[in-house]
C-alpha cells in the first residue's frame, strides 16, 4: 500500500495518508477452483466489545470483535454477516477491529478502525477501512501508527465517530500517545488534530517489557452533540474521552478547532463509555479504575448537565461503598425515552455480571438480580440458551453462581434506537438479546437469548476428522472445543470431564478411530483435581482424565498410537512422556528434547515422530526412546502429519526464510524432500482421494505460484489448485487444517478468530471413466426462471432429497452458458467464478430430510439469451432434473 502526503488542513498537522487499493490482494495468478465456504456452526465463542446501531435506519446494526473482524446484522435471516473475510495473509491485523462507525446520513457507509496490536510482534500499521455498500466491499487508508483491536482497553469507545451532520468528517481516538485524528474527506485521508491537548497517560502495567500492558491506551471515545448544528454544517460541540484519570473528558465548542478540559469533571477513574442525550441535555459517563476488559474493581456513573455544567454522581452502587467491587461500562440510553438508561458492571466475575436500569435519568435504579435469602437470588430475567446450549460450559456451580451466566466483560450494551423492547449486549463468549425489555419496568421478567447466529469468533488450534463417527473435532482457545456431530448445527456442549479453557492438541487412533485423546490448559488452582490430558473411547462423546507427569504446566501436543494402545505426550513445562493404556502412569521418553512436537504414524502402532529445533526424531518402540533422523535443512518449527494407511509417509510444513516450505518423506523421516513447486507452507492435511485416485487429497495453506491461499493436490503434491479466492481469505490462517476422509473435496480450515471454516467442492469431480455421467436418483433439482426483464432475471432452484437418509450440509453447482452473473441471493450463499456457480446452504436450511426439499432464489444479469443451466450437482453428485 502507498503513502502519500496530502495538503495541510487548517488546525491539523500536514500529514495525510491515502490508499487507493482495496483490502483484498490483487487477483491471484492461480485461477481458483470454485468452492463454497461456510462456518462450522459454533455460535459466538469470543469477546464482542462493540455493538453499534445506525441512528437513522431501523434494523441496521453492526458488531465488532477483537480478533474476528466485523459483522452486520441481517434482520430477515436473523443472523450476523461477516464483513472482513477478504482480509488476507499480509493484512491479517485488519481483523482486529478497534472501533466501528455507521453513517446516519448515508446508511450505506460504514467505517472500521482496524489493527491487531501496538506491540513489536505486530509489524503492521493500523488502517481505516471504508465501505459504501454496508461492508460488502472495502477500501483502506493506512495510518502512520499502529492500532490495537486485541490490546487492553479495547472495550472502551467508540474511538471512531462520524459527524452526524456532515458525514465527510470523522474523528479517531488513538493509542500509544498518538492523540486525536480527523478526516474531512470521508476517511480517505487523516491528519492529527494538533490542537487537542492530551494524548492520554494510562497503561495497565508500565513495567511490562513486552509492550502489551505498558502501552498508553490513549484517546478512547468521541461523542458529538447533534443539537449544535444542522445538516451540512460541522457539529460544534464535541466530547472526547482520554485514558487519564485526572483529565478524562475534553470538549470543543467550535467544531474541533480548540479544546479544553471539561470543568468540574470527576477524577480518579477512566471514562469507558459516554452517551449524549440531546433531548434531555445530558452527557452520561460510565467509569472504571482500569481500562479493562478483564479487570476493574471500582467505578462510578456520572451525569453532566450540558447547559449548567453541573455534575451529578448517579452510580447504582457508588465507588465509596463497600458493596462496589466493580467498575462500570456497557452504558446505553433509550432513544425513544431518553430518561431511561442502563449500565453494566464492566466485570463482576462472581457471582455474575449485574445490569442496572433507571427510568428517571439515573435518580433511581433497579438490578437484573438481587439477593433474597443468601445464597439465593431473585431474578428479573429468564435465560433461553437453546440456540447455543454449550453456554453452560458443562458447569453446575453452587449458588449464588449459576450456569449459564449473564456474562462477563460486558463492555457493550445497546438499546435499539427504534425499539425500546430490543436490547443487545456483548460478553466474553456471545451476544445476548431480549425483545421484551419493557417487562423489566412492570415487574415482569425479560427473556434473554443468544443473538449470535452467524457470528463465529473462535481461535482454532487443532482439527481432526476421523474416518468414522463424528466428522469433526476441534481444539479451540478459550472455550475448549467441540465434537461436531453435524458441522451445520451448534454443538450441545463443550468437552467436559475435564473442561479445558483451551485445548491445545487432539489426536485419534487411525485404526481405532473412536479412541481420542486431547490435551489442554486449565486453572489448576481453581480445579486442583483436574489434569491436562483426557481420553475418550466412544468418539469424543464421553471423556475421562488421565494422570500427569511431574512438572506439567500446559497442554502441549499429544499423539495416539495407530491402534490406540498407547500415547505419547509432550506437555509444556517438562519433557516428552509415553503411556501404555490411558495415562494411569507416564514414563519419560529418551532421546527427544522437551518441547518437541509429537505425532503418530497412522499405520504402525509402535512408531511415533517428533520435531524440535529443526531435528526430526523417530521412535519404533512405542515412544520409549527416540532417535534423531539424519535429515537436515528442516525448519526449526513446523506442523507435520503422517499419512493415513501408509507407514512412514510424512508431510511437513512450516518454517521461515530459507527453510519455509513443504517437505515429504516416504521412509519414516530418514530423508525429506522439499517440494519445488511450493514456495511457503504453514500446515498440511489429508482428505478423501479424488475419484480414480488412491493417494489421499492434500490440503495446505501456502504460497504457490506467487499466490497466497488454500490449495489442494490430487496427485501427491505434483500439482496444486487454489481452492479459496480473494473474498475468502480469513486473515491469519494455518494453525489447523484437515480434509474429510469421507467426502472428497471437503476441507476444514482453522482460523485465528473466524472459527472453523468448511470448504466444499460443489462442481464436477474428476471422472472415473470415459462413460458419460449417469444421473443418480438420490436427488432431484428444478431450475425455474420466475421473472425476466431487459438485462436481468429472477431464478429459483429447488432441491429434493430422494435418499433414505437426510442430507446434512448441501451445496449446489452449475455452469452458466450465456454469461449470466448472479447479483443477489436468498436462502443460500453464492460463490461465482466466471461461469461456474456454487450455492451453499444458509445454515438454517442445511438439513434436507428424506423426501424433503429446500429452495433458494437469486437475481442475475443476463444477455438476451438465457439458457437453462444443466446439469445441476448437489454435493458433487448429479441430480435428476425435473
Amino acid at each position: 500500500m502507498r503513502r502519500l502526503l496530502a495538503g495541510a488542513l487548517a488546525l491539523l498537522c500536514p500529514l495525510g495518508v491515502v490508499v487507493a487499493a482495496g483490502v483484498t490482494a490483487p487477483s491471484a495468478a492461480v485461477v481458483p477452483s470454485p468452492y463454497a465456504w461456510r462456518n462450522a456452526e459454533i455460535g459466538g465463542g469470543g469477546f464482542v466489545p462493540g455493538i453499534i446501531f445506525n441512528q437513522a435506519e431501523p434494523g441496521l446494526a453492526y458488531a465488532r470483535t477483537d480478533i474476528g473482524g466485523a459483522y452486520r446484522w441481517d434482520p430477515a435471516a436473523g443472523r450476523w454477516v461477516s464483513l472482513l473475510d477478504a482480509v488476507g495473509w499480509d493484512d491479517w491485523g485488519h481483523n482486529g477491529v478497534v472501533s466501528l462507525a455507521t453513517d446516519a446520513l448515508d446508511p450505506n457507509r460504514v467505517y472500521v478502525a482496524a489493527g491487531m496490536y501496538t506491540t513489536s510482534w505486530d509489524p503492521h500499521h493500523g488502517a481505516i477501512l471504508r465501505s459504501a455498500d454496508r461492508g460488502a466491499t472495502w477500501q483502506a487508508s493506512e495510518l502512520p501508527f499502529k492500532l490495537g483491536g486485541n490490546m487492553p482497553g479495547r472495550g472502551m469507545g467508540e474511538r471512531l465517530a462520524i459527524d452526524p451532520h456532515r458525514g465527510s468528517v470523522l474523528y479517531l481516538g488513538t493509542p500509544s500517545g498518538n492523540g486525536l485524528w480527523r478526516s474531512t474527506d470521508s476517511g480517505v485521508t487523516w491528519a492529527k488534530v494538533t490542537s487537542f491537548p492530551n494524548a492520554g497517560n494510562y497503561a495497565p502495567d508500565p513495567t511490562d517489557t513486552t509492550g502489551y500492558s505498558s502501552d498508553n491506551e490513549g484517546v478512547t471515545w468521541v461523542n458529538f452533540d447533534p443539537s449544535t448544528a444542522s445538516n451540512g454544517s460541522v457539529t460544534q460541540s464535541i466530547y472526547v474521552g482520554v485514558a487519564d484519570k485526572a483529565n478524562t473528558v475534553y470538549h470543543s465548542a467550535d467544531g474541533g478547532n480548540t479544546w479544553s478540559r471539561l470543568a468540574g469533571q470527576p477524577t480518579g477513574y477512566l471514562a469507558h463509555k459516554a452517551v449524549l442525550d440531546p433531548a434531555g441535555g445530558f452527557l452520561y459517563l460510565a467509569t472504571s479504575d482500569t481500562g479493562g476488559p478483564y479487570d476493574g474493581a471500582k467505578g462510578d456513573v456520572w451525569k453532566y448537565a450540558i447547559k449548567t455544567g453541573a455534575w451529578t454522581r448517579i452510580s447504582p452502587v457508588p465507588s465509596d461503598s463497600a458493596d462496589d467491587y466493580f467498575g462500570y461500562s456497557g452504558l446505553t440510553i433509550d432513544r425513544q425515552h431518553p430518561g431511561t438508561l442502563m449500565v453494566a458492571t464492566q466485570v463482576s466475575w462472581w457471582p455474575d455480571v449485574i445490569l442496572f436500569r433507571s427510568t428517571d435519568s439515573g435518580a433511581h435504579w433497579t438490578r437484573i438480580w438481587d439477593y433474597s435469602n443468601y445464597p439465593e437470588r431473585t431474578l428479573r430475567y429468564a435465560q433461553d440458551i437453546a440456540a447455543v446450549p454449550w453456554l453452560t460450559f458443562g458447569a453446575q456451580p453452587r449458588p449464588p453462581e449459576s450456569s449459564p451466566k449473564l456474562g462477563w466483560m460486558t463492555e457493550s450494551m445497546e438499546i435499539d434506537p427504534f425499539d425500546s423492547n430490543h436490547l443487545l449486549y456483548g460478553t466474553g463468549a456471545t451476544v445476548y438479546g431480549t425483545n421484551d425489555l419493557n417487562n423489566w419496568d412492570s415487574g415482569g421478567k425479560i427473556t434473554l437469548k443468544p443473538q449470535v447466529a452467524g457470528l463465529e469468533e473462535t481461535a482454532v488450534l487443532d482439527l481432526v476428522s476421523p474416518p468414522t463417527g463424528a466428522p469433526l473435532l476441534s481444539a479451540l482457545g478459550d472455550i475448549g472445543g467441540f465434537r461436531h456431530d453435524d458441522p451445520g448445527a451448534v454443538p450441545s456442549t463443550v468437552y467436559t470431564r475435564p473442561t479445558f479453557t483451551t485445548t491445545t492438541s487432539l489426536d485419534y487412533a487411525e485404526l481405532s478411530p473412536a479412541t481420542i485423546v486431547r490435551t489442554g490448559n486449565l486453572d489448576k488452582s481453581a480445579t486442583p483435581n483436574d489434569n491436562r490430558v483426557a481420553f475418550s473411547t466412544d468418539d469424543g462423546e464421553n471423556w475421562f482424565q488421565g494422570g500427569e507427569p511431574p512438572g506439567v504446566t500446559g497442554g502441549g501436543t499429544v499423539a495416539a498410537a495407530a491402534d490406540g494402545s498407547r500415547f505419547v505426550w509432550s506437555p509444556d513445562g517438562t519433557g516428552v512422556y509415553f503411556t501404555v493404556g490411558y495415562g494411569t502412569s507416564w514414563t519419560a521418553s529418551t532421546g527427544i528434547p522437551a518441547g518437541a512436537v509429537v505425532e503418530a504414524d497412522r499405520a504402525n502402532p509402535k512408531t511415533f515422530y517428533g520435531l524440535a529445533s529443526g531435528r526430526f526424531y523417530v521412535s519404533t518402540d512405542g515412544g520409549a526412546s527416540f532417535t534423531a533422523s539424519a535429515a537436515t535443512g528442516l525448519p526449526s518449527s513446523a506442523h507435520f502429519k503422517a499419512l493415513p494407511g501408509t507407514a512412514g509417509d510424512i508431510w511437513l510444513a512450516g518454517g521461515s526464510g530459507s527453510t519455509y516450505g513443504l517437505w515429504h518423506s516416504t521412509d519414516f523421516g530418514r530423508v525429506f524432500t522439499r517440494l519445488a513447486n511450493v514456495t511457503e507452507a504453514d500446515n498440511v492435511g489429508f482428505g478423501k482421494a479424488a475419484p480414480g485416485k488412491t493417494y489421499p487429497a492434500l490440503y495446505t495453506v501456502a504460497a504457490i505460484g506467487g499466490v497466497r491461499g488454500v490449495f489442494r493436490s490430487d496427485d501427491a503434491g505434483g500439482s496444486w489448485v487454489r481452492i479459496n479466492d480473494d473474498r475468502h481469505q480469513y486473515g491469519n490462517i494455518g494453525g489447523a487444517i484437515t480434509g474429510d476422509p469421507r467426502l472428497y473435496g471437503r476441507v476444514y480450515l482453522g482460523t485465528n478468530g473466524r472459527g472453523v471454516i468448511i470448504g466444499d467442492l460443489p462442481g464436477s469431480q474428476p471422472p472415473t471413466s470415459t462413460a458419460p455421467p449417469v444421473p443418480t436418483p438420490a436427488c432431484s433439482t428444478s431450475y425455474t426462471v420466475v421473472n425476466q426483464w431487459s438485462g436481468g432475471f429472477q431464478g429459483e432452484v429447488r432441491i429434493t432429497n430422494r435418499a433414505a437418509s437426510a442430507i446434512t450440509g448441501w451445496s449446489a453447482a452449475w455452469t452458466f452458458a450465456d454469461g449470466q452473473v448472479i447479483t443477489q441471493a436468498w436462502n443460500g450463499r453464492v460463490t461465482q467464478s466466471g461461469a461456474v456457480v456454487a450455492v451453499a446452504d444458509a445454515g438454517y436450511d442445511a438439513t434436507i430430510p428424506p423426501g424433503g426439499t429446500v429452495e433458494f432464489g437469486f437475481t442475475a444479469s443476463s444477455p438476451a439469451v438465457n439458457t437453462r443451466p444443466e446439469p445441476i450437482r448437489v454435493n458433487g453428485n448429479l441430480c435428476t432434473a425435473t
